[in-house]
């Protein structure tokens, strides 16, 4: 199966049969996937050797019927699914992000029924996901239960509140409880005032420079970080 099948078949694993039909004489969810793939392909940059960007922000233009249909059947679920599977078709391209993946649906009054447009942004956040196991002091990765994430900002929020950068579903964790750094000088976790706080190698801190294959602990969620310090080293290498 080709890269283009296994992203269409992403999405419409998750459509049920009755929403498929629904589209059936409008747009599917199947062809606004492609047409994120094809964005992304069309758009992507070499930055450097080994490395290239693509847009992580996408607004889908769609005409008032239906833009009516995406809403009646579930227009955040369809934009997870399709940001997801965008989220794949990069790792399966070794893309890189500049921020996290966000898919929005917009209305076009000038577009006719079965016509949409993609528009695409590169817009840099505090994280991104890690489409490759390849992290350097610059960008570090950290591995929450089995998610990815590239830190892409010099600053990192982590905690169980919205306002966090990367949200962890854990009654132990403070809604803003760990922060991240990334400095000249080498990464700085800080506890934030955390009721349960920070623990760096089983050690509880206030703050602490992380090196390559740190664990951290907060509440009951276990963080995997990781910088490629050495060339060889990688979140794959089983230490």
């Amino acid at each position: 199966m080709g890269v283009l099948d296994r992203f269409e078949k992403s999405v419409e694993h998750v459509v049920s049969a009755a929403f498929a039909k629904a589209f059936r004489s409008e747009v599917k969810p199947v062809e606004l996937a492609s047409a994120v793939r094809r964005e992304m392909d069309d758009r992507a940059a070499v930055v450097s050797r080994g490395r290239t960007v693509v847009p992580n922000e996408f607004v889908v233009e769609l005409s008032p019927g239906d833009m009516e249909q995406i809403e009646q059947w579930g227009a955040d679920t369809l934009a997870e699914e399709i940001a997801g599977a965008a989220t794949e078709h990069a790792a399966s391209q070794r893309y890189s992000f500049v921020g996290p993946v966000e898919v929005t649906f917009a209305e076009d009054d000038s577009l006719t029924t079965g016509r949409f447009k993609v528009r695409s942004a590169s817009r840099r956040g505090a994280v991104a996901p890690a489409t490759s196991s390849v992290a350097s002091p610059r960008h570090p990765i950290v591995d929450i239960d089995g998610q990815r994430y590239l830190l892409t900002g010099p600053v990192t929020v982590i905690g169980r509140g919205s306002d966090a950068d990367i949200i962890v579903d854990d009654s132990g964790v403070s809604r803003r409880h760990l922060e991240i750094r990334v400095t000249p000088a080498g990464v700085i976790a800080t506890d934030l005032g955390s009721t349960n706080g920070t623990f760096v190698e089983g050690h509880r801190i206030d703050a602490a420079t992380l090196v390559d294959g740190n664990t951290i602990t907060i509440g009951r969620t276990r963080i995997m970080f990781w910088t490629g310090a050495d060339e060889d080293d990688n979140p794959d290498d089983g230490r």
